[in-house]
């Protein structure tokens, strides 16, 4: 499978996606037909999110249709060369992927070539659950199984920092409760600015942060760059 799973969509100083641009076109090679899914944006409509990614995008010459602006939801993923999935909230998104009924055709599609591309919600949902999500969740998904792409959770915006004052639980402390219920599973934090891409049945971290391995009853482990998952 042939995925690139971003951890966010800006980085400070510069415009939307721009961070982005020379893993995505490296990764893309031949294929230009894109089926963006738009159901994590919540606070605008899906046509302005589909419009914002095709401005970002425009240097890389791609066809970028919204999922939501097709007749045939299903038939649009079958035929797509790249299946893109923005960041917003992951609750709406996988709830409205169920209703679209496109958790079997995504992955499909993956299997048989297509690229996954995802950024923050975008990588949630491409892992087995969206349990690793930073989101409240402000709609019903009617679970939380995801598209189950990639063996990892990945937690998108992974950061040790803790503002002066704040009495709340840090980032690592939110996983870890995950793993005292969960010890079996293994979640990648994973920095701004850095991504996980997978060619040829291998997946490598990329980005200039290190990232963090996190396993239940057992030190965080810290990942450079250019490390290798499987």
């Amino acid at each position: 499978m042939d995925l690139l799973l971003l951890s966010n969509s800006v980085l400070p100083g510069t415009n939307y996606l721009e961070y982005a641009l020379p893993v995505l076109k490296a990764q893309l090679r031949t294929r230009r037909k894109v089926i963006f899914i738009p159901f994590a944006g919540v606070t605008q409509s899906w046509d302005a999110y589909t419009d914002k990614v095709r401005l970002a995008l425009a240097e890389l010459s791609l066809q970028i249709t919204g999922i939501h602006q097709m007749d045939d939801a299903r038939a649009a993923i079958d035929s797509a060369d790249i299946v893109m999935v923005g960041g917003g909230n992951t609750f709406s998104l996988l709830k409205h992927c169920r209703d679209y009924g496109l958790i079997d055709p995504i992955r499909e599609a993956v299997k048989k070539g297509a690229l996954y591309v995802g950024w923050s919600a975008g990588a949630n949902l491409a892992c087995p659950t969206i349990r690793t999500t930073n989101d409240m969740p402000i709609i019903d998904p009617e679970g939380l199984d995801a598209l189950n792409l990639v063996p990892l959770q990945i937690n998108p915006h992974f950061t040790h920092a803790l503002p002066t004052g704040h009495q709340g639980e840090t980032r690592e402390q939110r996983i870890r409760e995950l793993l005292v219920l969960e010890p079996q599973l293994e979640v990648i934090g994973l920095p701004e600015g850095n991504w996980i891409s997978v060619q040829n049945g291998k997946a490598r971290l990329g980005g200039s942060k290190p990232a963090w391995l996190f396993k239940a009853n057992e030190p965080a482990i810290e990942l450079a760059a250019d490390h290798h998952f499987y």
